[in-house]
């Protein structure tokens, strides 16, 4: 009933409404003009250009007319772009230390990889973020239509801003992007093949922390808390043995294997999966906060209690849903009820589909394999303490790839100290560079900037790691 009075507003408000950007110069939360260059806008996709995606655009604070082009996709399905924007490689983090009240501050990011490409950061699908379709049809969608529209996306917004054609353009994404990211760079190297135009100046993609085959990255999270210690070792040899080493297509009969099954579950139960080091506890806890707040007089920042990173994430809610927000960034009054960090009716949780999402990639192996026929360049990290995508299933499907190695597995550097561990690959004009970021968890970039932004920065420049 509820999306259905939305739809009607929409209809009023925005059926006619063509693609539009803005310059935004100033922010709620952060003091005086932005020191960086930010558009936001809507792209219309698909049938009747139903679907409106959101952006973000950064101008590189570097060299924008000859620095790399990003357009970055967030994972979930259905996680905003102002979660990888605020808390990963934007330009702006929150200021924990000096928000108070009931609205936060904001403060730059020395770490933004603005510094070194141009961004854009895209809310997809329909119903992510800040963009909505204008019928309720057009927000049922799936990992291949939201390629197919995100390309639709692409193709559009450079003929909007086609200074940007010439610059060398990436693929880039984290977690569950990874089943966006490599159909859309092949997608994007057909088009060419084909005269699709404009005709795109791609060089290659970037993925962080990616869920790239179901089996092998979930299968895998047995053998990695093993290897971190979580599980014993006779936990897991049982295990292991018990169910033929497969611990997704369990069959029901097996009672040894569900058995050691439940003493793994046991084991990781309270582990916060995202970093396996860092404190365990319920967004949906903190969320209360923001319901009980209004009524008790008290405010919401600074936040009480011990750290947990969750907490964190209550700030991008308190902020993107203020109107005075929302105006700023020129948010089409009325098409959204509520800004969510990820959208649960299309998050990924295991199942083949929701009401309004279809998950129809298994894997982008083959994606990836194809690729390797290209003239294209590929960097590959993952955080070592992420048990969502441990590191150890990217390195399995990267073996399936059976490409020469040109540099084995040796430490990168980061003012001296170890940042991670890398591989690097090459097979004709295909060049694939694998790193870890030692420390860091699920996605890389959050937990650690300065080294991610080094890494970057480097495979950009074509300079060793």
């Amino acid at each position: 009933m509820v999306r259905l009075i939305v739809f009607s507003v929409l209809l009023l408000l925005v059926s006619h409404v063509v693609s539009s950007h803005f310059i935004v110069e100033t922010l709620p939360g952060f003091d005086g003009k932005l020191s960086f260059t930010l558009e936001t806008g809507y792209i219309g996709v698909g049938e009747d250009e139903q679907v409106q995606l959101f952006y973000f655009f950064i101008q590189s604070e570097r060299d924008p007319e000859n620095d790399p082009l990003m357009i970055w996709l967030t994972g979930g399905p259905g996680c905003s772009a102002l979660s990888t924007f605020f808390y990963e490689m934007g330009p702006l983090t929150f200021d924990y230390a000096n928000s108070s009240g009931n609205f936060p501050k904001l403060e730059l990011n020395s770490y933004s990889w603005t510094k070194v490409a141009n961004i854009i950061f895209i809310d997809q699908p329909a119903g992510t973020g800040y963009s909505y379709a204008n019928t309720s049809e057009a927000y049922n969608c799936s990992d291949t239509l939201s390629v197919t529209l995100t390309y639709d996306f692409l193709r559009k917004w450079l003929m909007e801003h086609p200074e940007y054609l010439k610059n060398p353009l990436y693929v880039t994404g984290g977690s569950y992007s990874g089943f966006f990211v490599p159909p859309l760079t092949r997608k994007i190297y057909d088009g060419i093949e084909v005269g699709d135009k404009p005709q795109l100046n791609i060089k290659g993609y970037i993925l962080g922390n990616a869920q790239t085959d179901r089996f092998i990255d979930f299968n895998g999270r047995v053998r990695y808390a093993n290897r971190m210690g979580l599980i014993s070792d006779k936990i897991y040899q049982s295990t292991k043995a018990n169910c033929n080493g497969n611990y997704i297509d369990v069959d029901p009969n097996n009672t040894l294997c569900l058995n050691d099954l439940q003493k793994v579950d046991r084991c990781l139960k309270n582990i916060q999966w995202t970093h396996i080091l860092e404190p365990w506890c319920d967004l949906e806890s903190f969320m209360s906060i923001l319901q009980e707040t209004p009524t008790n007089g008290q405010s919401v920042f600074p936040i009480a209690g011990p750290w947990c990173r969750e907490k964190n994430y209550i700030y991008s809610y308190v902020w993107a849903n203020n109107k005075a927000v929302q105006k700023a960034l020129n948010v089409r009054e009325g098409t959204i009820l509520e800004w969510v960090r990820c959208n649960e009716s299309m998050h990924y949780r295991g199942k083949e589909r929701t009401e309004s999402y279809v998950y129809d990639v298994p894997s982008a192996v083959d994606d990836h394999r194809h690729l390797t026929s290209k003239s294209c360049r590929a960097l590959i990290y993952s955080g070592d303490h992420d048990m969502i995508v441990p590191h150890l299933t990217t390195e399995e499907w990267i073996d399936t790839l059976k490409l020469p190695i040109v540099d084995d597995w040796e430490p990168w550097l980061v003012d001296a100290q170890v940042a991670g561990y890398k591989m690097k690959y090459l097979q004709n004009d295909y060049e694939l560079t694998y790193a870890t970021v030692k420390g860091a968890g699920h996605t890389a970039a959050e937990y650690k900037p300065e080294q991610c932004l080094s890494m970057v920065d480097r495979w950009f420049s074509g300079d060793p790691l």
